[in-house]
């Protein structure tokens, strides 16, 4: 026994007076495993015993219990049995069949994939016992690989059914997801809500690694891996494995779409189309008699001696040929090559009489008497036409658009260069009129993808676009400009133009409008800047606004040599230091009136006890003023004033 499992207060204890705790099996998140013997029954099981701070629950303890008998219920010999659940002073636990024996999880380790044969045999098994649970209304909610028994007697069992759906609280109530999250339904991780559909999903993804070795999804965090589960497509296993059937990939898409809706109903429509697809390969779930820990199976094992599946012979390979050859056979070949030498001999001489006159016919009356045309490509006609009559030959001129060959110059002959034809025979020389003119119309105001298929229809070629922010929406073209493959200035496009077939277009594209940063942080402002594109200056310039407050950002500095902002341009953040600052007059020893005047002149208003205006303004004069005269303060600052009576 390991240091740990001595260590462990649990061995060796009497369980509610009936199960003697052996050895400590599993650990897990939410329980420890044990092997127990029960000694009323003296049977060996295992004693699932919960964690201290979910035992301390009332809440998880009651919908433990509730779904522990639910689960015990389940009578279906591909789920783990559970026997007994109880309570023994602050820890709860649960009693379950024991099976030795590896999990999916650790055959998965060891072979990394597993074949068509065994995949279909361990799912044929885990669909029947989830069917039974379904039509029992239980989610299990941690359909994964480790919760899959594989027992040394050839057993395969699903277990864990009472403790995952013991959690239903927690999970739908949206605190920590329970399950792993590499088998987690799109819909248990944007609103943490399940259903049997949610188990279907778990099983397509479950069925991707039996068949690739691998999960679909991988993240250094567990919200990349949710948040593909939430957003991407899980791939066809054939991409990684081009050895699994496309039925079986049919099969992995179906039970792994995003939309519950979409995916089998529950486990046994998805059973029921294995059981289809079984039938289609000629495959069907073997009954292993063993399989032990360290033991891996392969195809051979399903496919070889007591699982009734034979290796045909032409697979293992060509039946070697005799090295003792038929000597009368290679005395009969040899004889065979003598009679062909010699008839060979005399069909040479034949063909080279019948050789020496052909030539003599050739030149005379065949075809020796005929003209080749020579080739003229690229001359001018005047050119082509000399060469035709230094051969007997008539020059006949056409014409066609051409991209390649330059206007003036012959594209090709009809008959072409080599053909051979009678002395004055006519000869088409086609000439180049240049590239083909088109004409389109405005192309500013288009969006880019409609201006690159207009341009693309007509042979037009397209640079790179340059980009720019303007107030249209973003990808629309602002101008377009078309220049001739022989240089010269660019024709302005943007309303429309003549262009001509290998033309390069530049178009000038709208970013859509410069982010508004008037009111941001500046730190806020650069994200959103540079989020498009924009640089932003470290100089923060300020000035004073009555509508920004101190500190954010007023606006962006205008660009160096004006126009429109460009992606990659350097802008500069105004930001606000707070409004402008008056300079408060001095009021003192001024009545009431004139107190009041000149401060609302000045963008002040006057402040002071209201009895004041039950005396007649004469009798008043300003005592004291707060701020005092000549401080700088905010337009509309109340100033306060102290009166007296004034004699």
């Amino acid at each position: 026994m390991s240091t740990s499992q001595r260590a462990d207060p649990l061995i060796g204890r009497l369980v509610d007076g009936r199960y003697r705790v052996r050895a400590r099996i599993a650990r897990g998140g939410m329980a420890t495993v044990y092997v127990a013997t029960d000694l009323r029954l003296e049977r060996r099981v295992a004693l699932k015993v919960m964690h201290g701070h979910l035992s301390d629950d009332t809440v998880f303890q009651s919908r433990f219990i509730q779904e522990a008998r639910a689960a015990a219920r389940l009578a279906d010999p591909h789920v783990v049995n559970v026997f007994d659940q109880g309570q023994d002073s602050d820890m709860a636990y649960l009693v379950m069949e024991y099976l030795p024996g590896i999990t999916l999880r650790d055959l998965l380790k060891e072979q990394r994939r597993l074949s068509i044969p065994q995949t279909i045999t361990i799912m044929d098994a885990i669909l029947s016992g989830l069917a039974a649970a379904h039509r029992a209304g239980i989610v299990h909610r941690d359909v994964k690989p480790e919760n899959v028994l594989l027992a040394e007697d050839g057993r395969i069992k699903i277990g864990d059914f009472g403790l995952a759906r013991a959690t239903t609280a927690n999970t739908a109530s949206g605190q920590q997801l329970l399950g792993t999250i590499a088998y987690l339904a799109p819909e248990l991780v944007t609103r943490g809500s399940a259903d049997a559909r949610s188990d279907i999903y778990a099983l397509g993804i479950m069925l991707y690694e039996m068949l690739t070795g691998e999960q679909p999804y991988k993240g250094e965090q567990p919200m990349q891996i949710a948040y593909q589960h939430a957003t991407d497509s899980v791939p066809r296993p054939s991409v990684k494995n081009p050895g699994v059937p496309e039925p079986l990939d049919e099969l992995v898409l179906w039970a792994t779409e995003r939309s519950p809706d979409a995916r089998p109903v529950d486990a046994e429509e998805m059973l029921r189309r294995l059981r289809d697809i079984e039938r289609e390969l000629g495959v069907a779930p073997q009954v292993a008699r063993t399989l032990a820990v360290g033991t891996a199976i392969d195809d051979e094992a399903f496919d070889s001696g007591e699982l009734t599946k034979a290796i045909p012979a032409a697979l293992t390979g060509p039946t070697p040929v005799s090295a003792d050859a038929d000597n009368a056979s290679s005395l009969r070949r040899r004889a065979r090559r003598r009679a062909a030498k010699g008839g060979w001999l005399f069909t040479i001489v034949i063909l080279l009489a019948a050789l020496a006159g052909g030539i003599g016919w050739w030149f005379g009356s065949g075809p020796g008497s005929l003209v080749a045309v020579p080739s003229v490509t690229g001359l001018t006609f005047e050119e082509a036409e000399a060469a035709l009559i230094a051969q007997t030959l008539v020059a006949e001129p056409a014409e066609e658009y051409s991209l390649d060959v330059e206007p003036g110059r012959v594209i090709r002959t009809e008959p072409g260069g080599g053909e051979r034809l009678e002395q004055d025979s006519v000869v088409r020389v086609i000439l180049s009129l240049g590239p083909q003119p088109h004409e389109v119309g405005a192309l500013a105001g288009m969006g880019l993808d409609e201006v690159t298929a207009a341009l693309q229809q007509v042979k037009v070629g397209i640079a790179d676009p340059a980009y720019v922010f303007t107030d249209s929406a973003d990808g629309t073209v602002v101008s377009a400009s078309v220049e001739r493959p022989a240089g010269g200035e660019p024709v302005d496009c943007s309303g429309g133009c003549t262009v001509y077939e290998g033309d390069t277009a530049s178009l000038l594209v709208s970013r859509g409008p410069v982010p508004d940063v008037s009111g941001l942080k500046p730190d806020d402002a650069v994200r959103a800047l540079e989020s498009v594109g924009l640089a932003v200056s470290g100089d923060r310039p300020t000035e004073t606004s009555e509508d920004v407050a101190k500190g954010n950002v007023i606006r962006i500095a205008e660009r160096d040599g004006g126009g429109d902002w460009r992606p990659g341009d350097t802008v500069t953040l105004v930001v606000s230091d707070g409004p402008p600052l008056f300079r408060v007059p001095d009021v003192t020893g001024q009545n009431r009136d004139q107190a009041k005047r000149a401060l609302a002149d000045a963008g002040f208003t006057a402040d002071y006890l209201p009895t004041w205006d039950l005396f007649p303004n004469g009798s008043t004069r300003v005592e004291a003023q707060n701020p005092a005269a000549g401080s700088m303060v905010v337009r509309g600052t109340k100033v306060s004033l102290r009166f007296n009576v004034s004699g």
